[in-house]
């Protein structure tokens, strides 16, 4: 009886955050496909520690640390640059969202070294403050606030507005 009520727990919690997990899993990594499997990944260390994780104060808090401790883990393995990964569009896209600008940030955002891809997606995407980041990346707060002004600065460069060509009139 105890087991059918931690997976039903388990199950309930994976379906109303496994869209949000993706998300986030996505800004980290990418790539759909990639972020499909770091949150494959996340899932199966939660259920693994799910009598644990069900004790913490802030359960969406303790699953995006497994989804960054996944995502971060898997950059410093080799396995992951052997694979060929091609730059593919979105697969779903909103009407209201301005593409081109949505997919300038992406690029900006991937082209970020790992811990300042991940301070900046937990810091402006999850909205955590530099304390909340800082306990999810198990690092001090200057460091998060260090990787945070760096990987702005860095997508600032990468997103300053180009000049537009100036149309010849014949």
């Amino acid at each position: 009886m105890a087991k059918q009520t931690h997976d039903a727990e388990f199950t309930e919690y994976v379906a109303s955050r496994s869209g949000w997990l993706r998300k986030v899993a996505y800004l980290l990594c990418g790539d759909w496909h990639r972020a499909d499997d770091l949150v494959q990944e996340t899932i199966t260390k939660l259920y693994v520690n799910w009598s644990r994780a069900g004790r913490v104060e802030n359960l969406d808090g303790y699953a995006r640390r497994v989804l960054v401790n996944v995502f971060l883990g898997e950059q410093r393995t080799s396995w992951w640059r052997r694979t060929v990964r091609r730059e593919t569009a979105p697969e779903t896209v909103a009407d209201s969202i301005d593409l081109d600008a949505s997919l300038d940030l992406r690029q900006a955002l991937a082209a970020l070294p790992p811990r300042q891809r991940a301070t900046v997606v937990l810091r402006y995407y999850c909205d955590l403050t530099v304390e909340q980041a800082a306990e999810a990346l198990r690092c001090s707060p200057g460091n998060v606030k260090s990787q945070s002004s760096r990987g702005l600065e860095a997508l600032r460069t990468r997103l300053v507005a180009r000049p537009a060509v100036a149309e010849r009139t014949p």
